[in-house]
């Protein structure tokens, strides 16, 4: 679901990661490049409020006054919103690239459908 927000938000380079077997803190990565800090931010802001409007719950956001990186911990999924240079400099791509990599287009979010039906309707 997040993955979809960010690219309804015009998201970059969005990539899932099933990182499950190399770290014990969470199941999947989501990755999400925006193209600049307001972009950061109101991708993150976008993410946060409606995934909190579906009863879903983060730790505290980090980085969100910066919008250089902001990291959203959902326990089994974090999300990872950055800058490019950050995404560059910080190579999680690369980092977790050996992890498979979900095809989240692919991924039927019940949640989703039901709120598209509800507004065609």
């Amino acid at each position: 679901m997040a993955a979809r927000i960010a690219d309804e938000k015009k998201g970059v380079d969005i990539r899932v990661y099933d990182v499950s077997e190399q770290i014990k803190v969470a199941d999947y990565f989501v990755l999400v490049t925006g193209t600049s800090r307001p972009h950061v931010r109101a991708i993150h802001d976008e993410i946060h409020a409606r995934l909190k409007a579906l009863g879903e719950r983060h730790a505290p956001a980090e980085g969100a006054e910066l919008g250089w990186w902001v990291l959203l911990d959902y326990s089994d999924v974090v999300v990872h919103v950055l800058q490019p240079e950050a995404r560059e400099y910080y190579a999680l791509d690369t980092l977790y690239g050996e992890c498979p990599e979900l095809d989240w287009r692919a991924v039927r979010v019940p949640e989703l459908a039901e709120q598209q039906a509800s507004q065609a309707v």
